[in-house]
């Protein structure tokens, strides 16, 4: 029996000797001076440009993770671009690898979560207090930790979470998603007497299920965002070097004789 190829097609760009055409829109005419980076991107994901609303909202999930500082993602960039200055897509790509359940990456677990317990499309079958007391008492039984919840630095509150539930409430994206991630928040810290704030990506993750994006992509967000970011670290490590300084730091420190 012949097997049937598969026809190959795609809906997201298409260029031609004289056109360039992004889902369905002239790139030239349509789109240039017309979207930002975030609505591109939205564009890009959902093949439509967003409302007013959904534009505000979403760039606000974005432009969070840009920057946060030396985190780890931030130190391999700058150390791959010590070691490799010709390759400045290296250098970003190996930041961007460091990005997963704790950095970042951690947006998909709190959708993930939030749409295992109410399904998207659909409504809360039960009281968010239950719902969230189920949640917890699973990962407490795993002994994982709550997707989207605590910070090592940002106590009692990530001062980012507030404001971004306040855009979202502002523009019509604050429903049952973020009222139940509000609701295991309150219940981790009733049942471990410890302060666990909705950190940034927990937040974002519970927006990101208010517009009903599937989890599976929600990582990719901090992906795109992060790339700005890190190509901005590089190129202060351009200006203002302090990979090589790092390195010969941590292989002194770390082979002194041990002090404890």
């Amino acid at each position: 029996m012949t097997k049937i190829k598969k026809s190959l097609h795609t809906e997201l760009g298409h260029s031609t000797p004289d056109k360039i055409t992004v889902r369905g829109r002239d790139l030239p005419s349509e789109i240039l001076g017309h979207l930002n980076l975030g609505d591109m991107a939205f564009l890009e994901l959902t093949g439509r440009v967003p409302t007013p609303q959904e534009s505000v909202t979403f760039n606000a999930i974005v432009v969070t993770l840009v920057e946060h500082g030396i985190t780890p993602s931030a130190l391999v960039a700058r150390l791959t671009y010590a070691g490799a200055p010709e390759a400045l897509q290296a250098a970003v790509g190996a930041g961007l690898c460091g990005l997963g359940s704790v950095f970042v990456g951690s947006t998909e677990g709190a959708a993930r979560m939030l749409y295992e317990a109410i399904p998207p499309g659909t409504a809360p079958s039960r009281p968010l207090a239950d719902l969230a007391r189920e949640i917890v008492a699973a990962y407490r039984a795993r002994k994982e930790i709550v997707p989207g919840l605590g910070h090592p630095l940002h106590k009692p509150i990530d001062p980012r979470t507030p404001r971004l539930f306040q855009i979202a409430a502002e523009n019509g994206l604050s429903s049952h998603y973020v009222a139940l991630m509000q609701a295991v928040q309150a219940e981790a810290e009733r049942v471990s007497g410890k302060s666990l704030p909705i950190n940034a990506t927990g937040a974002i993750g519970a927006i990101a299920a208010e517009f009903g994006f599937p989890w599976r992509i929600i990582r990719g967000f901090g992906v795109m965002a992060r790339a700005i970011g890190l190509v901005g670290h590089i190129l202060e490590e351009i200006d203002d070097p302090m990979g090589v300084e790092i390195w010969q730091r941590v292989e002194r420190e770390a082979g002194a004789p041990r002090q404890d």
